[in-house]
């Protein structure tokens, strides 16, 4: 699990969908089309927007994909995906319909444009609570410390709590 694929989903607006559920859940039906073949996902977490918490809420989840995509393509493959369901970069952690972060991709990369694992990952309960949900011995390439450890000490994020969905 060490070498895992670990892609975080979240959302803050539902776009042209019903709800941000279905629109995460479409995401993550739209992951095999670009070539990252989804083996495990978390069930969906709730948390306050960050760092203002006065917009509105997240829904996050994680999922680890199997692919055979470098770093940099699988990269490129999630904001394709991002594009599609309408979520345009602008203002940092601005409200958005979708952010697929690449959290891991079984080595250690950096480059210009991307660095893995995910600097700030670790940091997140709304990351790291739901990769130790369905991987709780993943171990943190360059800190060591599992998901679920890392669950236990994350910073940002502290309200993250599981939903009863999926």
């Amino acid at each position: 699990m060490d070498e895992a694929v670990v892609v975080a989903l979240g959302c803050n607006l539902p776009g042209a969908y019903t709800s941000r559920e279905v629109l995460l859940e479409s995401a993550l039906d739209a992951l095999p089309g670009v070539g990252l073949n989804v083996i495990a996902r978390s069930g969906w977490w709730t948390s306050a927007a960050w760092p203002d918490p006065s917009g509105p809420g997240y829904l996050n989840g994680v999922a680890i994909v199997e692919t055979s995509l470098s770093p940099q393509a699988t990269l490129e493959a999630l904001h394709g995906v991002e594009a599609r369901f309408g979520r345009a970069r602008g203002e940092l952690n601005a409200a958005r319909t979708l952010d697929l972060d690449l959290i891991a991709h079984g080595r250690i990369v950096t480059t210009e444009g991307l660095v893995l694992p995910h600097p700030r990952g670790h940091e997140r309960l709304f990351v790291m609570g739901p990769l130790a949900e369905i991987a709780p011995d993943w171990r943190h390439p360059t800190i060591g410390e599992t998901a679920s450890d890392l669950a236990r000490t994350a910073q940002v994020g502290r309200d993250a709590s599981r939903t009863g969905l999926p």
